[in-house]
């Protein structure tokens, strides 16, 4: 997943002092290469593990493993803890947090309220901040600087208020964590490529976040089937942009159905007209009786056409 990069600064703690003492620990099995292995000869890990954090998962994560033989529980784990309960990561949500971003028992506890308190100053509510933590792990290792300079960036770039430049990020708090490239691409992708003007663009972003990080490809072949192939303008599709998350193969072959049908009518003119949403939102029995008006055994049978 594009987000799943945490800033560099974390992984930055561990002193080369520390990295032999975890070498020299006389108790600790050295052929291991597994954290498992390491258990009984530490309550940290047995405590963790206790919590619900999956070993094998932060093994996979750069330097995570060290990272946890080094610290204590007592003095180093629990504080932080506390400090995620506190924020409203719920007690059976903490190991699954911990095995997403073990790096978060490093940080500095003042600087991780530091960076809560700052989205409170934003007027972010705490069960949205709880939200936002929970659904983006490690929201909370970036600093203010960078949470403020994220913020500005959608709010300028999309010309959103306050309000929805928020409400943006709680939908999507990963848009605080991941990378800007791929959204600055997708942005000039519908600008350039695709053709939609910029209030156009903002309402489709408001409404489906998602648009931002999805694969460029998937949404100009998407676009390029709706708006050339089924005649769709660039209001409609900014009125319904959800299309866009629908998978192609499902538009193709509802239209190319409705099509044979003779009811593939898409201008809200017409009294035939379908709407996108019902065109890609409905189960396929209802999609064939109401709006087809077929039954499910004509389109199984159409689409071995295919």
């Amino acid at each position: 997943d594009w987000d799943d990069i945490p800033p560099p600064s974390a992984l930055d703690k561990i002193s080369e002092e520390e990295a032999l003492q975890i070498i020299a620990e006389p108790l600790l099995p050295l052929q291991s290469s597994t954290l498992r292995d390491y258990v009984d000869h530490s309550e940290t890990l047995a405590k963790l593990v206790h919590l619900g954090v999956d070993l094998s998962q932060v093994e996979k994560r750069q330097k995570a493993g060290q990272l946890l033989l080094t610290l204590d529980f007592e003095k180093d784990i629990r504080k932080i803890l506390l400090f995620l309960k506190d924020v409203g990561v719920e007690d059976n949500q903490l190991g699954p947090f911990l095995t997403k971003n073990p790096y978060i028992l490093a940080e500095d506890l003042e600087a991780l309220e530091t960076r809560v308190a700052y989205l409170k100053s934003k007027k972010f509510a705490k069960a949205e901040i709880a939200q936002m933590v929970s659904r983006a792990p490690y929201l909370l290792l970036f600093s203010v600087e960078r949470l403020d300079n994220r913020l500005g960036f959608f709010k300028t770039e999309l010309g959103l208020s306050v309000k929805k430049t928020k409400d943006l990020v709680i939908r999507l708090p990963r848009l605080l964590t991941g990378k800007l490239e791929p959204v600055k691409e997708n942005l000039q992708v519908c600008q350039i490529e695709l053709g939609f003007q910029r209030n156009e663009i903002q309402q489709i972003v408001f409404k489906t976040p998602k648009i931002l990080t999805a694969s460029k490809k998937r949404l100009k072949q998407t676009f390029d089937y709706l708006h050339n192939i089924m005649g769709i303008p660039h209001h409609m599709l900014t009125r319904f942009p959800q299309v866009f998350n629908s998978k192609l193969l499902r538009i193709k072959e509802r239209h190319k159905f409705l099509t044979f049908l003779g009811r593939a009518q898409y201008d809200p003119a017409q009294p035939s007209y379908i709407s996108l949403e019902q065109l890609v939102s409905l189960p396929d029995e209802v999609f064939c009786t109401e709006i087809a008006k077929a039954s499910i055994q004509d389109f199984e049978k159409f689409l071995k056409t295919l």
